[in-house]
Protein backbone atom coordinates (compact mmCIF):
# COMPACT_ATOMS: atom_id res chain seq x y z
CA UNK A 1 0.00 0.00 0.00
CA UNK A 2 1.25 3.56 -1.13
CA UNK A 3 0.54 6.88 -0.61
CA UNK A 4 0.00 8.89 -3.84
CA UNK A 5 1.23 13.03 -3.62
CA UNK A 6 1.75 15.64 -5.81
CA UNK A 7 1.57 19.37 -5.88
CA UNK A 8 0.17 19.06 -8.92
CA UNK A 9 -3.57 18.73 -7.23
CA UNK A 10 -4.14 20.63 -3.86
CA UNK A 11 -3.15 18.84 -0.60
CA UNK A 12 -5.70 17.38 1.38
CA UNK A 13 -7.86 19.68 3.55
CA UNK A 14 -8.22 17.16 6.68
CA UNK A 15 -7.13 13.78 7.85
CA UNK A 16 -7.29 12.02 4.45
CA UNK A 17 -5.24 11.35 2.04
CA UNK A 18 -4.81 12.30 -2.04
CA UNK A 19 -4.43 8.82 -2.78
CA UNK A 20 -3.70 4.95 -2.60
CA UNK A 21 -2.13 2.62 -4.89
CA UNK A 22 -3.43 -0.47 -3.37
CA UNK A 23 -2.11 -3.83 -4.60
CA UNK A 24 -2.37 -2.21 -8.67
CA UNK A 25 -5.38 -0.12 -8.21
CA UNK A 26 -5.57 3.57 -7.59
CA UNK A 27 -8.28 5.05 -5.38
CA UNK A 28 -7.94 8.77 -5.47
CA UNK A 29 -9.71 10.87 -2.70
CA UNK A 30 -12.73 13.57 -3.67
CA UNK A 31 -11.33 15.86 -5.75
CA UNK A 32 -12.76 19.24 -5.69
CA UNK A 33 -12.16 22.07 -8.15
CA UNK A 34 -9.01 24.15 -6.25
CA UNK A 35 -6.12 24.97 -8.38
CA UNK A 36 -3.61 23.85 -6.68
CA UNK A 37 -1.44 26.45 -7.70
CA UNK A 38 -3.85 29.00 -5.72
CA UNK A 39 -6.10 27.27 -3.46
CA UNK A 40 -9.02 28.64 -4.53
CA UNK A 41 -11.78 27.69 -7.11
CA UNK A 42 -12.30 29.21 -10.29
CA UNK A 43 -15.91 30.93 -10.82
CA UNK A 44 -18.99 28.75 -12.33
CA UNK A 45 -19.48 25.22 -13.60
CA UNK A 46 -17.65 24.92 -16.55
CA UNK A 47 -14.20 26.06 -15.11
CA UNK A 48 -14.78 23.97 -12.00
CA UNK A 49 -15.33 20.77 -14.12
CA UNK A 50 -12.58 21.71 -15.54
CA UNK A 51 -10.35 22.24 -12.81
CA UNK A 52 -11.34 19.03 -10.87
CA UNK A 53 -11.32 16.60 -13.74
CA UNK A 54 -7.13 18.20 -13.94
CA UNK A 55 -6.90 17.44 -10.29
CA UNK A 56 -7.96 13.58 -10.61
CA UNK A 57 -5.43 13.79 -14.02
CA UNK A 58 -2.68 14.43 -11.51
CA UNK A 59 -3.34 12.29 -9.15
CA UNK A 60 -3.54 9.19 -11.55
CA UNK A 61 -0.42 10.35 -13.35
CA UNK A 62 1.57 10.24 -9.90
CA UNK A 63 0.73 6.75 -9.41
CA UNK A 64 1.30 5.81 -12.46
CA UNK A 65 -2.35 6.06 -14.22
CA UNK A 66 -4.27 7.87 -16.28
CA UNK A 67 -7.73 8.38 -17.74
CA UNK A 68 -7.89 5.46 -19.88
CA UNK A 69 -7.39 3.11 -17.09
CA UNK A 70 -10.37 4.68 -14.76
CA UNK A 71 -13.00 1.58 -14.32
CA UNK A 72 -15.45 3.93 -11.84
CA UNK A 73 -16.29 7.30 -10.73
CA UNK A 74 -18.15 8.57 -8.09
CA UNK A 75 -19.71 12.15 -8.86
CA UNK A 76 -21.14 14.70 -6.61
CA UNK A 77 -23.12 17.86 -7.81
CA UNK A 78 -24.30 20.61 -5.57
CA UNK A 79 -26.98 21.32 -8.60
CA UNK A 80 -28.11 18.44 -10.94
CA UNK A 81 -29.38 21.31 -13.15
CA UNK A 82 -25.29 21.68 -13.51
CA UNK A 83 -25.08 18.36 -14.92
CA UNK A 84 -24.88 18.49 -19.14
CA UNK A 85 -22.34 20.87 -18.30
CA UNK A 86 -20.47 18.60 -15.98
CA UNK A 87 -20.97 15.86 -18.10
CA UNK A 88 -19.21 17.74 -21.40
CA UNK A 89 -15.84 18.04 -19.40
CA UNK A 90 -16.33 15.00 -17.67
CA UNK A 91 -16.73 13.04 -21.58
CA UNK A 92 -13.52 15.21 -22.37
CA UNK A 93 -11.19 13.43 -19.93
CA UNK A 94 -12.99 9.78 -19.20
CA UNK A 95 -12.99 8.45 -22.93
CA UNK A 96 -13.31 5.25 -21.54
CA UNK A 97 -16.65 5.77 -20.31
CA UNK A 98 -15.81 4.00 -16.84
CA UNK A 99 -18.88 3.06 -14.74
CA UNK A 100 -20.44 6.26 -12.83
CA UNK A 101 -22.33 7.11 -9.84
CA UNK A 102 -23.66 10.96 -9.95
CA UNK A 103 -25.61 12.29 -7.11
CA UNK A 104 -26.00 15.60 -5.99
CA UNK A 105 -25.55 16.86 -2.58
CA UNK A 106 -26.40 19.44 -0.06
CA UNK A 107 -23.29 21.15 -0.15
CA UNK A 108 -19.50 20.50 -1.01
CA UNK A 109 -16.18 21.46 0.36
CA UNK A 110 -15.19 25.37 0.15
CA UNK A 111 -18.65 25.77 -1.01
CA UNK A 112 -18.16 24.23 -4.66
CA UNK A 113 -20.07 23.10 -7.59
CA UNK A 114 -19.08 19.43 -7.86
CA UNK A 115 -16.71 16.66 -7.23
CA UNK A 116 -14.91 13.70 -8.56
CA UNK A 117 -13.47 10.26 -6.95
CA UNK A 118 -11.98 7.85 -9.52
CA UNK A 119 -10.89 4.22 -9.07
CA UNK A 120 -8.17 2.65 -11.53
CA UNK A 121 -5.75 0.08 -12.71
CA UNK A 122 -1.96 2.02 -11.62
CA UNK A 123 1.52 0.42 -12.00
CA UNK A 124 1.82 -2.78 -10.20
CA UNK A 125 2.62 -3.37 -6.47
CA UNK A 126 5.94 -4.94 -7.28
CA UNK A 127 6.92 -2.15 -9.75
CA UNK A 128 6.16 0.57 -6.96
CA UNK A 129 8.31 -1.48 -4.59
Amino acid sequence: MRVIETNNAPRAIGPYSQGFLVNGTVYTSGQIPVDPKTGEAPKGITAQAEQRCKNVGAILEAAGSGFEKVFKTTCFLADMADFAVFNEAYAKYFTSKPARSCVTVKTLPKGVLCEIEAVAEGESFRQSV
